[in-house]
């Protein structure tokens, strides 16, 4: 058992502690009185499951809702919110996250509320409860993902960027099947495998002294025990391109052509992975990035909205993405090649005007993420979680200021090409498009 206090600026009143059992405390003061973010981070998500067992890291998102041992179903948000607190969860590649803001006199029974559910939560599992809450997943499959426009999207993204049998190849929601062959014994299975506490990230943002809440989590927190067998996570080792161009073509009622492209780049937390989210930043995030002022402003090519973005994977290498609508009248092909010159032009260098509004839109959003105390909470226990280092809460923008224009042309010449890049094209079922597509 050991604690640790992080040391430099706003981060010196970061404390860390872990428990005997192997949970890890991070606590932090609120910058908003009488109130305290409760975020666990548990080191399970969609990239630890296997072939043919896709969804379950989602899947428990809603199963930690409906009962454990000593809390019947429905009655964790009945308690939070009868107090005027909020909760939600959510699951990506990497984690899977629960998280609660209460008034700081209901702390305690936030912390015994999820306490309970990480050590008994088999208990109140059954067969009807698993049965309802696969439906439940599944009918968020069918309303986000297959009746959505360009829903789809990003499962056919991640299927042509990561090959077949690697653990990013599929999306969190999983698979139909997957579900439909959902059992009790392996979900329960599951749990065991994962949803301890030697996998978790504690994080309390509050006004509390950091002994005091060091002491209530020990409260309810020290008696469950760290798990008897670690599983290995899967080989997510992936070097060099994606080996394209590879494309996809989708023909269904979307109302507009959709273009969506991908190029991996670096693992999240590498200075190529900073290199190229400025460049994402350049390309088409906000009014003042390329493709907006030249495709929708100047050619009015593309409906409004931002356009590049990184998929931020911490153990493979992570997918920057161009995605834009075509307005209408404009054809999927125009669009294309259009987004295509545009993201090309970016190895031809980038202003020192254009990178400094990089910094600043990503540095903006950076800072309106933790400006809460749930935010904050959230960003600390990402930080440790996948970085171990929950300081990189408060310092992550000193990332960006010494990367140059001429490194993120560089990076974006190097990794902006062809044989890395994929395409998945969406065209309205009457469409007529050109005989070749873009190159």
């Amino acid at each position: 058992m050991h604690a640790q206090v992080a040391s430099n600026g706003a981060a010196a009143r970061i404390v860390q502690h872990t428990l005997d059992n192997g949970l890890r405390l991070v606590t932090a003061p609120a910058a908003t009185g009488q109130v305290a973010a409760v975020n666990l981070w548990y080191g399970v998500g969609s990239r630890h499951e296997v072939p043919g067992k896709t969804g379950f890291a989602h899947l428990f998102e809603h199963l930690m809702f409906q009962g454990s041992g000593n809390v019947a179903k429905g009655e964790h948000f009945d308690a939070i919110e009868r107090l005027g607190g909020e909760m939600n969860a959510s699951t990506s590649t990497d984690r899977t996250n629960y998280f609660e803001t209460v008034p700081e006199h209901a702390l305690d029974l936030a912390l015994w509320l999820e306490a309970d559910r990480l050590a008994t939560l088999r208990d109140g599992m059954t067969q009807e409860v698993l049965d309802n809450q696969r439906d439940v997943v599944k009918n968020e499959r069918r309303q986000r993902y297959d009746n959505a426009p360009y829903g789809t999207a990003l499962e056919r993204i991640l299927r042509l960027g990561y090959p077949e049998g690697h653990p990013y190849h599929h999306p969190t929601i999983g698979s139909m099947a997957d579900l439909d062959a959902a059992d009790l014994d392996y979900v329960l299975s599951f749990h065991k495998l994962h949803y301890g506490p030697d996998n978790l990230v504690l994080t309390v943002v509050s006004d509390l002294d950091p002994a005091d809440v060091r002491e209530r989590a020990e409260r309810y927190f020290g008696a469950v025990p760290a798990r008897t067998e670690i599983p290995t996570a899967p080989d997510a080792a992936l070097h060099g391109p994606i080996g394209g161009p590879v494309r996809e073509t989708v023909v269904e009622a979307v109302p507009a052509a959709g273009v969506f492209q991908g190029y991996r780049v670096a693992p999240y937390g590498e200075r190529e992975f900073d290199a190229m989210h400025l460049a994402s930043a350049v390309l088409g995030q906000g009014q003042g990035s390329r493709l907006y002022r030249r495709l929708v402003i100047e050619r009015e090519l593309a409906a409004p909205g931002d356009a590049a973005d990184i998929i931020p994977f911490r153990y493979t290498p992570s997918l920057m993405l161009v995605n834009t609508i075509a307005r209408e009248g404009v054809s999927g092909d125009e669009l294309e090649q259009a987004v295509l010159e545009e993201t090309e032009a970016l190895a031809g260098g980038i202003t020192e005007e254009e990178l400094d509004r990089a910094r600043a839109v990503l540095e903006r959003d950076h800072l309106q993420a933790i400006s809460t105390p749930s935010g904050l909470a959230d960003e600390l226990g990402a930080c440790t979680q996948l970085f171990g280092d929950p300081s990189l809460a408060f310092t992550w923008p000193d990332r960006w200021t010494g990367i140059t224009a001429a490194e993120v042309a560089e990076a974006a010449g190097r990794l902006l090409v062809a044989e890395n890049r994929l395409t998945v094209r969406f065209d309205p079922e009457n469409a007529e498009r050109a005989a070749e597509p873009a190159a």
